[in-house]
């Protein structure tokens, strides 16, 4: 499994591709905050990322997938997949050690947006902000990272052309991010089961999470997704 997590991690940042996936993300989130008129943070007036982890899931759900989409596909398509079979190691190693690989990239990739902890708080006139909301929103975006990773993962599992994957991951992480929520304001349901549908999305959870209070039913919540998609593309791999 440490063998498939390094393969992984080496192919990403062995070539343009890691760097430019950190760039863009990085990019795109301080275009918004600081850049961007009406949504930059001089604007909100006040000392928060509320706006940065609002923003995020909307770029990951572009993002993951094309980090995701070649991490089983490719594998198809080489005929390396075969020689993995070969190798003294099980599938599931095999799905969990492609896994933690992404977890790490994406680990990386936030790391240093954790600069905009330090300029918000620069910025505020008192020096203070609300540490333990945005330690909350930062736990609640590495679980999102990890369902959407589990997704992506999911998706590539399906077939061996990389574009079908990254669409197809793309796709189910922006229905299950914002469907169940659409599907909730729908008049034939509100005032009935409009919050027991909005629970469904990851929506639901990712915002209440990012209030700075951990509640153990996100957890489970988060935690059975990851699951449900890593036995989904371990059946997927085993049937090859």
């Amino acid at each position: 499994m440490r063998s498939i997590c390094k393969k992984e991690l080496n192919q990403f940042f062995n070539n343009l591709t890691g760097f430019i996936t950190i760039i863009l993300f990085l990019l795109v989130n301080g275009l918004f905050l600081f850049v961007l008129k009406d949504s930059n943070l001089f604007d909100y007036g006040y000392a928060t990322l509320d706006k940065f982890f609002e923003l995020s899931p909307w770029v990951l759900i572009f993002l993951m997938p094309a980090i995701t989409m070649r991490s089983i596909s490719d594998e198809f398509k080489t005929g390396t997949f075969e020689i993995l079979q070969t190798k003294p190691i099980s599938s599931w190693q095999i799905v969990v050690g492609k896994y933690l690989a992404i977890l790490l990239v994406m680990l990386v990739v936030i790391l240093p947006t954790l600069i905009y902890v330090f300029t918000i708080k620069s910025l505020s006139t008192t020096g203070a902000i609300d540490s333990g909301g945005i330690l909350g929103s930062y736990i609640g975006l590495l679980l999102l990272c990890s369902v959407f990773a589990a997704i992506g993962l999911c998706c590539s599992s399906f077939t061996s052309n990389a574009v079908v994957a990254f669409l197809l991951s793309a796709f189910s992480c922006l229905v299950l991010y914002f469907g169940f929520n659409a599907i909730s304001k729908l008049p034939v349901f509100i005032g009935m089961a409009d919050y027991y549908i909005e629970m469904l999305g990851i929506d639901f959870h990712y915002r209440s999470t990012s209030r700075g209070l951990l509640d153990s039913r996100d957890i489970i919540y988060f935690a059975s997704l990851n699951l449900l998609f890593l036995l989904i593309t371990l059946k997927n791999i085993q049937k090859r």
